[in-house]
């Protein structure tokens, strides 16, 4: 048994010696030093050697037993689930108890049979190597072990200085990030003021400096990758940029209208506006869409580049500007030349009055804007700083004047005139009515 210790030791002391040797001189460099190590610990007996094999087999047997044991106890552990936690992300189960077991069971089986299968490999050099007619055969299996793990090996220590350099440039990016969020954060709250920079604009600012400093890093980054200089590598980012370019026109045009309407400053979360001709409160600013909710609760979504072609109209300017009185609503009737214009006036300024929401400082006015044949056109402008209240305000503005021409005895009703005499057409020729052939028959 001590010369067995002896043997296995001396395998993996040759096997980590050959880890850093030359790929030509690694199977002659095991074959040698397994042949004098052998030779050295279990002598030429044949017999001996035998009895090494089996028990290098017997070896065996009891690790896949024990691999065996130990995998049924981490699969009865697992089967119970008592400490087995469901994934859960924002209030949103991912994966639950069931599943996670599942997935556990699944992997405990693959690595099962792979220590099997790396006992069973680590056992068959030793047995080969044995005996002298098959110690090439132990010196190939082990080269195919060796051989990789020192390439991995050789490959990791040569990439330590560019992963260095790569954590130290990703760190740095890391950190400016958080030094722009810092200031950001301090021109949102008002506690750092940039004259000419607003503070709606921070936020977006933030967002753009940060793809850029993600882009930069990438930049410096991409030629340290492994491969990054092979032919695949390349064609593989070659088609990336293609398929990007092709599919994402649409979504660049509404990236770029998304950061103009940004800076332009036309509207800001929670005003009342008018796009074409929806009118509505914004309720959502993105990068690509913005999102309105109209008065009848309707969500109308509209691309930030088609945003830049359309007219914009911004009820909020006018209650949100201190120098500003408020938003003025008006009203268009047209009333009979039968009564005054001054009583229209006094009856159009009187019902506003009486409206809620209406202000009192600046008074509504009435302006004359137009005299038809039977009719003057009258328009009465209100001030009003409810601006999420402004169909309620016309409503309210429109009963009051009908109530209030009632109460005066004035019928707003206007008349309509039309001519009655028929119409005939000019130099209409007369023709003359024929018989039936049948009843000049019959006269005759």
């Amino acid at each position: 048994m001590k010369n067995l210790r002896l043997m296995c030791i001396s395998f993996f002391i040759l096997s980590g010696s050959a880890l850093f040797a030359q790929t030509d001189t690694v199977e002659a460099t095991v074959e040698s030093n397994v042949s004098s190590m052998l030779n050295r610990f279990i002598g030429t007996n044949i017999l001996i050697r035998i009895g090494v094999a089996v028990a290098v087999i017997v070896l065996m047997v009891l690790l896949t037993r024990l691999v065996s044991y130990l995998f049924i106890k981490l699969q009865n552990q697992i089967q119970d689930g008592a400490n087995i936690k469901p994934i859960v992300f924002k209030k949103y189960t991912l994966f639950d108890s069931q599943q996670i077991a599942k997935a556990l069971f699944f992997l405990l089986k693959i690595l099962k049979y792979v220590a099997y299968i790396l006992i069973i490999y680590l056992t068959l050099p030793m047995l080969f190597g044995i005996f002298e007619q098959t110690r090439g055969v132990a010196a190939k299996l082990i080269g195919y072990i060796v051989s990789p793990v020192r390439n991995m090996a050789l490959a990791i220590v040569r990439y330590v200085p560019n992963l260095i350099t790569i954590a130290i440039t990703m760190a740095a990016a890391h950190y400016t990030i958080k030094a722009v969020k810092f200031f950001i954060a301090q021109i949102e709250k008002g506690n750092l003021v940039i004259p000419g920079f607003y503070a709606d604009w921070a936020q977006p600012t933030f967002n753009i400096l940060r793809i850029l400093i993600y882009a930069f890093t990438i930049i410096l980054i991409y030629p340290l990758l492994p491969n990054s200089e092979s032919d695949i590598f390349k064609g593989v980012s070659v088609f990336v940029g293609i398929l990007f370019s092709l599919g994402s026109t649409s979504v660049i045009g509404n990236l770029v209208g998304g950061i103009v309407v940004t800076y332009m400053r036309p509207f800001k979360l929670g005003d009342r506006i008018k796009i074409g001709d929806i009118v509505g409160f914004v309720v959502e600013k993105s990068a690509t869409v913005t999102r309105l909710r109209t008065h009848k609760n309707e969500y109308i979504t509209f691309p930030n580049s088609t945003i830049l072609t359309s007219s914009i109209t911004n009820y909020n300017f006018s209650v949100d500007n201190e120098n500003d009185h408020g938003l003025i609503l008006h009203v268009d009737i047209t009333f009979g030349y039968s009564t005054p214009w001054q009583t229209v006036h006094s009856i159009l300024i009187e019902s506003a009055l009486k409206t809620d929401y209406v202000e009192h400082n600046p008074m509504p006015f009435v302006l004359q804007t137009k005299l038809d044949d039977f009719y003057a056109h009258y328009e009465l402008n209100v001030y009003t700083k409810a601006i999420e209240k402004v169909p309620a305000v016309y409503s309210e503005v429109y009963k009051n004047i009908q109530n209030g021409f009632y109460d005066a005895g004035l019928d707003m009703t206007v008349s309509y005139f039309r001519s009655t005499i028929p119409y005939t057409a000019p130099f209409a020729e007369a023709k003359p009515v024929q018989e039936p052939e049948e009843q000049d028959d019959e006269k005759r």
